[in-house]
């Protein structure tokens, strides 16, 4: 063998003992992270079949209030996030702010009416603003592009599972603890995600890594590999010395990028149609679970389901990078499929089993469009990128808006608005996509 050829596999082999070193440091927490961001998001789902609509005497409107509240605020604040953070330090900022999303948590458990709710969403959607963009930011700052996808089907995976998980979750808390110390169920639910959420923060402050410039858990020549391998994939890095560029011209590079604007229409479809997560308890309780632990409960398997799609499609699009636009394009018309058919199964087993499957689609889709739109950025400087990713995960959440709308009570039982909505997004979705595959080159 060459003098050229052992020095070809050792560098090989060095960079693959790096990529597991950098997936030891940020995949555990970045997941765990984002399964407890997720369960304090969502967990007012559990809340309000667990007793506290009629504790607080609310109706379906001011519920959907509730959701809208936390993405107006979550929307405005994630640009600016990410524009601190591209200047600061992940392993400081992202956990600073996790505990302050986990305190307001807590302090939800002591609401007695519906404008502390409300207050406590809103300021919920700011601590909360800034983690998933910087979560897309810090991925495609240390990740080639062949390596994305399952790093963000890993990421996902979190909201995923935090779903099934918050269904057994909830209905073990709100059952055992339902009078514990004179509190009820739905708030010891708010009380021990909460404090769950401080707990992990402050353990995460000593754990996560910074770029691949600055962190101090690698050694210089490990950061050195770290910064090439990124530069040979044309992933943009940047270094010490490397200047930052302004706030209004990262925003205005980002926003004059077609790509950005094309991107953040498909995964605005995606993320408006996945609010259903939120009507899953209701929607299950009204196929005849009338106790609301069973409801809680039969959730479970929908996302179980969904965590396996999203692990299989990621794992296959890492391989045949050129897979992922028109697979999603693909999960999408399952979607739209399911969607049409459930609205005339109103009450029955088939709609349930077609829940799966709508689920299965949204979320696998969700994984694939975040590698796929931090591929497309990925030769943009990082401030700009940030603002690029930060500007789609808002248009994505931009959409739960009037998602929170779409299935209201009483349109009860076939909820045919919704999932007319839904399956009319998807079918956007679908032609988002397989434009992007005759219009995009990067990640295929």
């Amino acid at each position: 063998m060459s003098v050229e050829s052992e020095e070809t596999l050792s560098d090989a082999a060095e960079e693959k003992k790096l990529v597991r070193k950098i997936d030891l440091y940020l995949l555990p927490t970045i997941w765990l992270t984002y399964c407890l961001a997720y369960l304090d998001r969502i967990n007012i789902g559990n809340a309000k079949i667990a007793g506290m609509m009629d504790d607080l005497h609310l109706t379906s409107d001011q519920y959907s209030i509730c959701l809208v509240v936390f993405f107006v605020s979550y929307v405005v604040f994630e640009i600016p996030c990410n524009l601190i953070l591209s200047r600061t330090r992940p392993s400081i900022f992202l956990p600073l702010i996790m505990f302050a999303w986990g305190a307001v948590t807590c302090c939800m458990a002591a609401i007695h009416d519906f404008s502390h709710l409300v207050a406590l969403r809103f300021i919920l959607g700011i601590a909360e603003a800034g983690f998933a963009p910087g979560v897309l930011l810090l991925l495609s700052s240390w990740y080639k592009k062949n390596e994305q996808s399952r790093r963000f089907g890993v990421y996902i995976s979190a909201a995923v599972l935090s779903g099934a998980f918050g269904g057994i979750l909830a209905g073990a808390i709100t059952s055992s603890l339902h009078g514990a110390h004179g509190i009820t169920g739905w708030r010891w639910l708010f009380i021990v995600e909460g404090v769950a959420t401080c707990g992990v923060a402050i353990i995460f402050r000593f754990i996560l890594l910074d770029f691949p410039a600055t962190t101090k858990k690698l050694s210089e020549a490990e950061r050195e590999v770290a910064i090439r391998r990124l530069e040979e994939d044309k992933v943009n890095s940047m270094r010490e010395d490397s200047t930052h560029l302004s706030p209004l011209q990262a925003i205005s590079l980002a926003l004059q990028n077609w790509k950005t604007w094309l991107l953040a229409v498909g995964y605005m479809v995606i993320v408006g149609c996945s609010t259903l997560s939120y009507f899953y308890p209701q929607l299950v309780k009204q196929l005849g679970y009338t106790s609301s632990s069973s409801a809680q409960y039969m959730v479970v398997p929908i996302y179980c389901a969904s965590f396996v799609t999203l692990l299989i499609t990621s794992i296959l699009c890492d391989r045949r990078t050129a897979l992922r636009a028109p697979t999603i394009s693909l999960l999408l018309l399952l979607s739209t499929s399911c969607a049409v058919v459930a609205s005339a199964t109103a009450g029955s087993t088939a709609r349930y089993i077609l829940l799966i499957f709508l689920a299965c689609g949204l979320w696998a889709a969700n994984g694939l469009a975040l590698a796929f739109a931090a591929s497309a950025f990925s030769a943009l400087p990082q401030d700009v990128r940030g603002v690029s990713l930060a500007f789609v995960n808002s248009s994505g959440n931009l959409a739960q808006i009037y998602g929170a709308y779409l299935f209201p009570e009483e349109d009860e039982p076939r909820y045919l608005k919704g999932f007319i909505v839904v399956s009319a997004l998807c079918g956007l979705g679908i032609f988002v996509y397989a434009a992007a595959v005759g219009g995009l080159k990067c990640g295929m």
